[in-house]
């Protein structure tokens, strides 16, 4: 799925130099999919299965098996494979067969983001790892929980590396000709910087 979990899990493999394809069976996140730098994977015959709210909708009986086809044969020489596909109030596709699974190179990994709602591989375990033919698959359940340490750690830092910008010694430096003084400081000394 390239909703949001998946177009920032497309943006941050690019960053990390991956070669990076996805699928989506709505066809209007493919220019989303591209604009990342990522190639996009469309099937022979594109379904066309965009519900409400630009969420995916089901599909048809033929068109998931068409699906599954296509996505077994695009995920065999993945090294990483990154599912998110959700239906709101129902469970989540599958998405990556067993049989797609054991086509897969040893030593693959798949993180299901969507495990909470049954997962999008059918090996899936929620909130386990599970090992299949040499094959990770991750099925990490309420990731916001895992968020508020990383996000204390970092406003630490900047708020850290922002202080030993303006404090040398142990006194307050306040150079109004560096940028981030500048651009910080409302006022001073009873006067206003920033109107």
């Amino acid at each position: 799925g390239a909703g949001v979990a998946g177009l920032q899990a497309i943006a941050t493999a690019r960053r990390l130099g991956a070669i990076v394809s996805a699928f989506d069976v709505r066809a209007a996140v493919k220019e989303q999919v591209e604009s990342l730098g990522a190639k996009f994977l469309a099937m022979e015959e594109q379904v066309q299965a965009e519900g409400a709210g630009g969420y995916a909708k089901e599909l048809s009986e033929d068109q998931h098996r068409r699906e599954l086809e296509f996505l077994a044969r695009s995920v065999r020489d993945a090294d990483v494979v990154i599912t998110t596909a959700a239906i709101p109030g129902k469970r989540a596709p599958i998405l990556v067969t067993r049989a797609a699974v054991e086509g897969m190179r040893p030593g693959s990994v798949i993180v299901d983001l969507a495990a909470e709602t049954g997962g999008n591989c059918e090996l899936t375990q929620a909130g386990k790892t599970v090992e299949h033919n040499g094959v990770t698959i991750l099925g990490p359940v309420n990731l916001p929980a895992t968020l508020p340490l990383h996000a204390s750690q970092m406003y630490a830092r900047n708020v850290w590396s922002f202080l030993t910008h303006i404090v040398k010694e142990g006194a307050l430096l306040l150079a109004f000709t560096a940028q981030l003084t500048k651009a910080t400081c409302v006022t001073h000394d009873g006067e206003v910087l920033k109107p």
